[in-house]
């Protein structure tokens, strides 16, 4: 992961309500979690839903899936590894 793509999902985590949005979607599992489940437990117009799904997809910290007519939110667990292992790279390795 390159320092831009890092600052990028960063920035958007960056944001409570993503983080709260995040945070649910991450806790669902791989099977992801319904829109309207994350707009009920949060309590969240769904146009700033929306919103805040697009910035997280745009990441590429979520993708979203179709079936039938809901829509799901999967967590990418392999960009959270990426960010976590991109702050983590270079741990104490100034250290004397």
């Amino acid at each position: 992961m390159n320092l831009e793509q890092a600052a990028k999902a960063l920035k958007e985590l960056g944001h409570p309500t993503r983080l709260q949005i995040f945070k649910k979607v991450v806790k669902a599992g791989h099977s992801g979690i319904a829109v309207g489940a994350i707009q009920e437990a949060l309590s969240i117009p769904s146009s700033t839903l929306s919103h805040h799904i697009s910035s997280l997809a745009s990441a590429q910290l979520i993708s979203q899936r179709r079936e039938s007519r809901t829509l799901y939110c999967v967590a990418s667990f392999e960009q959270l590894q990426d960010v976590i292992g991109f702050l983590q790279d270079e741990c104490c390795q100034d250290e004397h």
